[in-house]
């Protein structure tokens, strides 16, 4: 913090922007040097306080240095915040009309020139989308990040379980939201109501370029969202939507945050800084009218984790994607094959006074660790877990996509929790957290009052927990595992397994006659327990490369394709797309060839290279 406030900080011109309502938000504008006449404008609109750029420096890798920008800034404290609080007021317009009467408002001044986009993060992200919903004549172009505009039951009660951390965190920075979830803990009206009126994808009348991360809690909603204004918005724009999945968290405290090379306790190099220069490729095409081939770039670009590639695609998830049953044995392994005993379970103990603690993950509390974090020093290393690993593998696992684990459980007590932390056991037994998920038993028929009801102890029970997206490779050496507990605190509420009142006086953090559970796992060929794993296209496990390199490119391609060896090399080429079929196969004799792939749909290609000596498998992707 210190060496914050001895920086020269930002002097931005101080206005204050009027409403619909006669109300005044304040404004801070950040116009460089080199701004003559008329610039193109970002705006950003924040609840955590404009004045903070003035210390933090500026977006888009601009920080401190104002005049290296070809953008001027407009930040606007939200109403009812910091320097708009005096605005707050019963009735007041929605955050989309403030932003709609702010873009007007910034588009009718001098230094304008009549383009205009939004960016931020989180809350900044989401109010872009809420701007837009209200179609400002003069609205560009939006770049959300970490965000989604939607109000879901499952963002706040995932399983039907309360997220205790995170909406303590919302509290803090003063969106008192926890009275109203905690008064509305089941699927009900008001959940209806807020998810009709806050899911409307063909309101997106502008390009947009969402940003997310694999480590951050609003993937679900992002995804979701960017499928939806990809097939739902307007024709003459859907094409011009684009997606970047990194491997980041959600950010908000700590170093890591969205585009940093650090993430929890993994460095991604090659992942850092992407989003800010491609959010600014974004907005030089849209804003600017430079012709950087923007309109050209694939609809979807993500970071496979593990292999730490930077793919593309034309959807998500990609195409080539075979669900995959892998199956939990009694002697704590997995595998794909199913049991074959009609016998088989483990058990462990669940006290809820002395719970798993949260290590990582996609958490949001100032307190708490975000990201990859190794769950074997403390979690793995209680008694009250289950933990299942496959053997080393033999070959890389490639998974993209959402992860299901399916449960036969039963307990002894009227209700409990059941959580599970996919992780990735590297070869010297880190356990690498990859994805979390938990599930409240009384739900397992729905989240609706008419469908909860209380465990008969000892009976048995089916529940599937469903994991957001994920994309990664699991490298031939690791392993990968699924640990089971009843807790995961303080990411999700406390179970105390009685059956009772979950939030007794209206507090996400409380027990009441708290209970030990004795939990069970069923794990036989009459109850099974399994992942279904999104796989790609496995390579083939005969991969021999005897001192011979193939390179392939461009990758992505377009209408022309060449494979290089390097070396002289006489064999055969086969080309299966990602459902394994063969689409070509070509002779080579030489040190390259060049195939012409303009007949070929856009997709996932497998290249297939084989000799008396050699043997291996590229993947590329086409792009149209």
């Amino acid at each position: 913090m210190q060496s914050l406030l001895q920086a020269q900080p930002l002097t931005p011109t101080v206005d204050s922007i009027p409403m619909r309502d006669g109300r005044k938000l304040a404004a801070s504008i950040h116009i460089p040097a080199g701004c003559v006449g008329a610039c193109p404008v970002l705006l950003i609109q924040t609840p955590y306080n404009r004045q903070l750029y003035n210390f933090t420096g500026l977006p888009l890798g601009i920080g401190m240095n104002l005049n290296n920008s070809n953008y001027i800034f407009v930040i606007v404290d939200w109403r009812g915040f910091y320097g708009s609080a005096a605005a707050m007021h019963v009735g007041a317009p929605t955050r989309g009309q403030d932003g709609y009467d702010a873009v007007e408002w910034v588009y009718a001044q001098p230094w304008c020139n009549g383009k205009i986009g939004t960016c931020g993060p989180s809350a900044l992200g989401r109010v872009q989308f809420m701007t837009a919903k209200e179609n400002p004549p003069h609205l560009t172009c939006i770049n959300p990040s970490v965000a989604g505009p939607q109000y879901n039951y499952l963002e706040y009660f995932p399983g039907g379980v309360y997220r205790t951390e995170y909406v303590e965190q919302l509290d803090g920075l003063g969106f008192g939201m926890s009275p109203i979830l905690l008064a509305n803990p089941i699927y009900n009206l008001l959940w209806t109501g807020a998810e009709q009126a806050n899911y409307y994808p063909d309101s997106i009348r502008v390009p947009t370029f969402m940003i997310g991360g694999w480590y951050d809690h609003t993937i679900v909603n992002m995804l979701d969202f960017f499928n939806g204004i990809k097939t739902n918005s307007p024709a003459n724009v859907q094409h011009q939507h684009r997606l970047l999945m990194g491997p980041w968290v959600h950010g908000g405290n700590g170093i890591a945050k969205v585009g940093t090379a650090i993430q929890g306790q993994l460095t991604y190099n090659n992942a850092a800084g992407w989003n800010d220069s491609l959010s600014l490729a974004f907005f030089d095409y849209h804003l600017r009218n430079i012709n950087n081939n923007w309109q050209n770039t694939p609809t979807v670009r993500y970071y496979q984790m593990g292999s730490n590639t930077w793919e593309s695609s034309t959807q998500w998830p990609p195409w080539g994607i075979t669900n995959t049953n892998y199956y939990l044995h009694s002697d704590n392994s997995i595998d794909n094959v199913a049991p074959a005993n009609a016998n088989g379970s483990l058990s462990f103990n669940y006290d809820p006074t002395n719970p798993s603690p949260t290590i990582g993950g996609s958490t949001l509390r100032s307190d708490l660790d975000q990201g990859p974090y190794d769950q074997a020093p403390i979690v793995e290393n209680r008694n009250d877990i289950l933990i299942f690993s496959t053997t080393t593998l033999a070959q890389d696992l490639m998974v993209k996509g959402k992860i299901e684990v399916h449960l036969s459980v039963s307990s002894d007590k009227k209700d409990t929790d059941f959580d599970v932390r996919l992780t990735d056991v590297y070869p010297n037994n880190t356990s690498m957290l990859v994805m979390d998920g938990t599930y409240r038993m009384r739900f397992r028929n729905g989240f609706a009052a008419a469908d909860t009801m209380v465990m008969t102890p000892n009976q048995k029970y089916n529940c599937v927990i469903e994991l957001p997206s994920t994309c990664i490779t699991f490298l031939a050496g690791h392993k990968l595992r699924l640990d089971i507990t009843s807790s995961n605190y303080p990411r999700f509420n406390r179970n105390d397994n009685s059956g009772g009142a979950m939030y007794p006086g209206n507090n996400g953090d409380s027990l009441l006659n708290p209970q030990t559970a004795s939990n069970t796992v069923y794990t036989n060929s009459n109850n099974t327990s399994f992942l279904v794993l999104p796989i790609a296209v496995p390579s083939s496990i005969n991969e021999i490369s005897n001192g011979i390199e193939m390179t392939v490119f461009p990758s992505p391609a377009n209408n022309f394709l060449t494979i290089d060896f390097g070396k002289e090399f006489i064999g055969e080429i086969l080309f299966n797309n990602s459902n394994g079929i063969l689409v070509g196969r070509e002779q080579i004799k030489g040190k390259r060839l060049t195939k012409n792939i303009s007949q070929l749909p856009a997709g996932i290609y497998f290249i297939r290279a084989i000799g008396n000596d050699f043997a291996l498998t590229k993947k590329i992707v086409i792009c149209r």
